[in-house]
């Protein structure tokens, strides 16, 4: 009895990954394992083979459903044929369900989608990139439409032609009893056309792997998460259909000072006592590289927070800034001078206990307490 290696394992892909994370592994496994670059290794050429039959079932999003759903039962028995049999694999397995309860249940009813997959990009930014905003430029590697038939999938000077099987219609019909069943045309595979003598460097998919470079505005305000979608920047649809989009997705650096929470920026800020109890005023940096003048009440206490108007974030397609909120940390010095300590000494002796009502009271309740 053969063992069926899991698809997944076989890229050694996690089953969440992405079309970018499954393509890029199976090109790291195929250049390791290619047979022209190890002698002939049987063992390796098996590999090899495996590894393509993985990405070739788990690159189609029709496939890869079926196969996450069913495994390598989905192409079993009828099901389809297996992931090296084309278009086919996936289709024949929908249809037995599609061609009985599709036109009563919203089935496609007509060809299959040809549009290209969806690609994600992570992009970082700092947080003074996501304040000020900026223009970026990124190199992503895509399945783009094949130069030599212009996306066609057919040899240049050729064209494909309509199905003879379903007149192009993509579907054929067939008497089932009492029911009429409509099932994908096995000749095309749902196309409804067939080219004859295929595009030698796409192989009939109209569609090569490409790099390409790519300007992204990021404007100001984005946050963590914040998604930007390019149209028609995704892979390429098979045989001139519609390309998917490529989405960026922003993920921001932590800052040293600040943290963000929406539209409001927080910043911790140690304070001496002398400030605290004087009062004074201290400056941080802004992110727009003005400074920005906090003033520290008399008498503040640790953990007060200052906010300070439109310091914050600017609001993301609109008008407007948040704020920042400063708390304040009053930090007790560690080393004391002579003349220091003999101020403090001369302070301590004019205390009355209502410079720190809080303490004071704190006190009377415990010796109340003790008696």
């Amino acid at each position: 009895m053969t063992t069926e290696v899991d698809y997944y394992e076989l890229l050694e892909c996690e089953r969440t990954a992405d079309e970018a994370t499954l393509k890029s592994a199976y090109r790291k496994l195929a250049m390791k394992y290619h047979p022209d670059k190890n002698g002939g290794c049987k063992d390796h050429e098996a590999k090899f083979k495996a590894v393509s039959e993985a990405y070739d079932c788990l690159k189609d999003p029709q496939k890869r459903a079926a196969y996450d759903r069913f495994g390598h039962a989905a192409f079993k028995n009828g099901m389809g044929g297996g992931p090296g049999h084309g278009a086919q694999d996936f289709g024949a397995f929908s249809d037995i369900f599609e061609s009985v309860f599709g036109e009563f249940m919203g089935g496609r009813g007509g060809r299959p989608n040809l549009r290209g997959a969806d690609l994600r990009y992570d992009m970082e930014i700092s947080l003074e990139e996501a304040w000020h905003g900026k223009t970026s430029e990124i190199t992503v590697d895509v399945s783009g439409s094949c130069d030599t038939c212009a996306g066609t999938g057919a040899k240049p000077g050729t064209q494909a032609h309509a199905c003879k099987q379903c007149n192009g219609h993509g579907k054929v019909r067939a008497q089932q009893g009492f029911f009429m069943v409509e099932r994908t045309c096995p000749v095309c595979h749902g196309a409804g056309e067939v080219i004859a003598d295929p595009c030698r460097d796409c192989r009939g998919e109209g569609r090569t792997d490409k790099t390409k470079t790519l300007k992204i505005n990021v404007p100001p305000g984005v946050d963590e998460g914040t998604r930007i979608r390019l149209s028609g920047e995704g892979e390429a649809g098979a045989r001139g259909a519609p390309s998917g989009d490529l989405y960026i997705f922003l993920h921001v650096a932590k800052h040293a000072l600040f943290e963000r929470q929406g539209t409001t920026l927080f910043a911790n800020a140690p304070i001496s006592f002398t400030t605290a109890a004087l009062g004074g005023e201290i400056t941080l940096p802004g992110l727009d590289g003005e400074k920005i003048a906090v003033k520290i009440a008399p008498g503040t206490q640790p953990g007060r927070e200052v906010r300070h108007r439109g310091a914050g974030m600017p609001v993301l397609q609109g008008r407007g800034r948040g704020d920042l909120v400063v708390r304040l940390d009053v930090e007790m010095p560690s080393k004391l001078t002579a003349k220091q300590r003999e101020l403090l000494e001369a302070f301590r002796a004019t205390e009355t206990g209502d410079e720190c009502p809080q303490s004071s009271g704190f006190f009377a309740k415990l010796k109340s307490a003790l008696g």
